[in-house]
C-alpha cells in the first residue's frame, strides 16, 4: 500500500498515527522537537526522527540544537549528525557560540538559525525562507527573550514583527516557525499572541520541560509554550542529578554540569496547515520513549 505520492506506508503504532497517515490535498505536516539534549538526545533523533519523517508523511522538521552538545552548545558534527537524521532546519539560542567551531559553520551552512535579536555583529541569520515538498515555503525564525536572562538582548517583539512582515502568511510563505528561546512562560504566551494570524506556529524552548498546553490561537496559530526537551528525563533538566541538587543544598559548586545518559524522551508538537492560509488546523504534543507519558505515536 502506498501514499498519494506513491511511496510505502509503514505500519503505524498508535490511533494518533492512524489519523494523521497520507498527506492531506493542500495542508503541510510540521513538526518541531524541542532542545536537544547532550548525547542521549542525540541519539533518540537519530533513532526516531526518520521513522516520524516516514509514519506522519512529515514536509518540514525544525529541531532545536542548542544543547546538543555536551549540553551547552552545537558543534559542526552534531549539527550535521542532526541534519543527517532529519531535521531541515536547527535553530540555537542563548548557547548558540558556546561551541566555537559554530562561529565559522552557522555561515556555510544555511540550515542553522540563531537568534534574531542577538548582537548585529553575530555570525548567521535569525531567519529564513526554506523550501519544503511542492515549492511550499516555509519562514523558520527564532528569538530570545529578555525576562530572567542573563543578558540583555534586543527586544525580541520588534524583530519577529519585522520578519514576519515581510512573509506574509499564505501568501509570500505558506507556512511560518518561531521559536521562542525564554525563561519566562508569560513573555511566550505573549509572543504567542503577538504573533496570532501571522505564523502558522509559535513554540517555547530552553526550559526543556514540556508544557501540556498545546493550542490553536484566535487567529489561527499553534501554540505551545515549552516543547521540552528531547532528553534524559531522570535528571534535572537535562543535567545528572547531584552537582544541580548540591549546589541547591550548599549554595556550592563542586563539578561541572555533565548531561545525563540515560534513555531520552522525545519531546515536541505536531502541526498541520493549510497551504492557503498558513493557519494551524491540528496541533498536537509529541512524546515518545524515556520516562515520559507517551503521547503522539
Amino acid at each position: 500500500m502506498g501514499d498519494d505520492k506513491g511511496r510505502p506506508v509503514r505500519a503505524r503504532s498508535s490511533a494518533l498515527a492512524l489519523a494523521l497517515r497520507g498527506h492531506y490535498a493542500g495542508r503541510m505536516k510540521l513538526l518541531f522537537l524541542g532542545d536537544v539534549m547532550g548525547r542521549a538526545g542525540r541519539a533518540a533523533v537519530a533513532a526516531r526522527l526518520p521513522g516520524l519523517r516516514a509514519d506522519l508523511g512529515l514536509d518540514f522538521v525544525v529541531v532545536n540544537g542548542e544543547n546538543a552538545t555536551s549540553g551547552a552548545g552545537l558543534s559542526a558534527a552534531h549539527a550535521k549528525a542532526l541534519l543527517d537524521a532529519g531535521a531541515d532546519c536547527l535553530t540555537l539560542g542563548d548557547h548558540a557560540f558556546d561551541q566555537k567551531d559554530m562561529m565559522g559553520f552557522i555561515e556555510s551552512e544555511p540550515r542553522i538559525l540563531r537568534p534574531l535579536n542577538f548582537a548585529k555583529t553575530a555570525p548567521g541569520k535569525g531567519a529564513r525562507v526554506f523550501t519544503a515538498p511542492g515549492g511550499r515555503k516555509v519562514l523558520v525564525a527564532q528569538v530570545l527573550g529578555q525576562v530572567f536572562m542573563k543578558r540583555p538582548f534586543d527586544d525580541p517583539f520588534s524583530a519577529v514583527d519585522q520578519v514576519l512582515r515581510a512573509h506574509t502568511l499564505g501568501a509570500a510563505v505558506q507556512a511560518a516557525i518561531v521559536d521562542v528561546h525564554c525563561e519566562a512562560t508569560s513573555e511566550k504566551m505573549g509572543m504567542g499572541h503577538w504573533c496570532d494570524g501571522r505564523a502558522s506556529l509559535v513554540v517555547g524552548t530552553h526550559t526543556h520541560v514540556p508544557t501540556g498546553d498545546a493550542m490553536i490561537l484566535k487567529g489561527g496559530t499553534a501554540y505551545l509554550t515549552d516543547a521540552g526537551m528531547c532528553g534524559d528525563y531522570d535528571s534535572v533538566i537535562g543535567m545528572e542529578k547531584l552537582e544541580p541538587m548540591r549546589r541547591f543544598v550548599t549554595g556550592m559548586a563542586k563539578e561541572r554540569f555533565t548531561p545525563a545518559n540515560g534513555e531520552a524522551t522525545l519531546s515536541g508538537v505536531y502541526v498541520e496547515t493549510d497551504d492557503a492560509t498558513g493557519k494551524a488546523k491540528t496541533v498536537r504534543m509529541i512524546r515518545i520513549g524515556g520516562r515520559l507519558q507517551g503521547a503522539g505515536v
